[in-house]
């Protein structure tokens, strides 16, 4: 994978967590919409709206840039719809990154890429 890639991936693992801590606390408001007089909800599905949207723009570039097989982008697509299942993409999104980035550095070393020489002077 490129570093494109892997720049994909961090994007798509950054909204994630935001994403469902946003789904929770708009349960969370409707709940209290129900049952007290305090109605955070127009606010907090706005909020949730948005990231949702990001989620999903980013999920696509993810999937096309990753080249992710069928099930692995349904999965983290429906991990998006899930309460909780933001934090489950994040924590896989963050392995999948660190693997995606590993991989641009050994090809950029093998190649002799800038990365190979940047790093040989930042250690110096």
């Amino acid at each position: 994978m490129d570093l494109k890639t892997a720049a994909a991936l961090r994007r798509l693992r950054l909204v994630s967590a935001p994403e469902a801590v946003s789904f929770l606390l708009l349960l969370i408001c409707s709940v209290l919409k129900r049952t007290t007089d305090f109605n955070a909800v127009p606010v907090m599905g706005m909020v949730h709206g948005v990231l949702f949207i990001l989620y999903v723009l980013f999920w696509a570039d993810a999937w096309n840039r990753a080249r992710w097989p069928l099930g692995r982008g349904a999965l983290y697509f429906v991990l998006s719809v899930l309460p909780t299942g933001g934090f489950f993409a994040e924590r896989k999104l963050a392995h999948e990154g660190e693997a995606a980035v590993a991989a641009a550095r050994e090809a950029a070393a093998a190649a002799g890429g800038p990365e190979e020489r940047e790093g040989a002077v930042g250690t110096v």
